[in-house]
């Protein structure tokens, strides 16, 4: 074998190893290039389900989040995403997170202004609330009947309005549990029960029964066509000075769950009353915000 041939050959050996060793650096590469994708895949991944996770969660910081409620919260938003967890929270304290008449519970509060009565917070058949009184017959038919601090806050409220020439009279004021029965089966009767729920109270559901909630009616148009009167107006502007709310709002069915009634207002006293006239908010919302206990 000459000279030459055998350079040849040492040279194919020594660019066929190059070759193997440029071969084995592309494969290492490849490989760990893979490995880089697939790691940052994977990070990609856990942070997109941490980020989803995340949002399942509920800002513990809101005044009135309650630990115990965390798993309903988490439930309720995921029915509804476009509510904030703000809404989230109020909704589901209130227990709009359940059907109307299911996981009820009774009223606290009670012979006091802050009394909440809804379709989630009752009243036993045997309350009666203290210092009833009768309303002024200039201010009110006849049998009508408020708590003394209520009754002198309507009257004094009627009799300013009088001086605008404007006649704010009682057409409904406390029930009994007996008196509320009846009335319910009534509407039943006449247009289901259904429909009944969304105007009416059930006995011990009714916050005619705290002797805090009157019905007005100017004494020439019916109740229900009060909005059309200029008391209202007044009502709409004056009412809360006194305090009276408007107790369920036009724009809170959702909330208080009954039909908008104009005619249909709640002594809270002034302070409250006037927080919800200036946030134009329900008390159910009020309530879960500054009055239910915070747990």
């Amino acid at each position: 074998m000459t000279k030459v041939v055998k350079k040849k050959l040492k040279l194919k050996k020594k660019n066929f190893t190059i070759l193997l060793i440029l071969i084995f650096t592309c494969l290492f590469i490849v490989t760990n290039g893979i490995n880089v994708i697939n790691k940052i895949i994977t990070n990609k991944n856990t942070s997109s389900t941490k980020q989803t996770e995340k949002k399942k969660e509920i800002n513990e910081k809101i005044s009135h989040y309650n630990k115990n409620f965390k798993d309903r919260y988490i439930a309720y938003k995921k029915k509804n995403k476009n509510l904030s967890d703000e809404e989230i929270i109020t909704r589901v304290n209130i227990g709009l997170d359940n059907e109307y008449y299911t996981n009820t519970k009774p009223s606290t509060n009670l012979n006091k202004n802050t009394i909440l009565v809804n379709k989630y917070n009752y009243l036993e058949e045997n309350y009666i609330p203290n210092d009833l009184e009768d309303i002024s017959l200039q201010y009110a038919r006849s049998g009508m009947k408020l708590v003394r601090e209520a009754k002198e806050a309507y009257e004094a409220m009627a009799k300013n309005a009088s001086t605008s020439n404007l006649k704010l009279v009682a057409t409904s004021s406390y029930r009994s549990y007996e008196y509320q029965e009846k009335l319910y089966n009534n509407y039943i009767k006449s247009d289901g029960i259904e429909a009944a729920d969304t105007y009416s109270g059930r006995p011990g559901f009714s916050e005619h029964q705290t002797g805090l909630a009157v019905d007005i009616y100017n004494g020439k148009e019916t109740y229900t066509n009060f909005e059309k009167t200029k008391e209202f107006e007044w009502m709409q502007k004056n009412a809360y000075k006194y305090g009276f709310i408007l107790r369920f709002p036009k724009d809170k069915e959702n909330i208080t769950g009954y039909i908008y009634e104009s005619w249909h207002y709640r002594y809270v006293g002034t302070k409250i009353a006037t927080y919800i006239h200036e946030n134009n908010i329900s008390y159910e919302e009020y309530y879960v915000k500054f009055i239910e206990p915070k747990k």
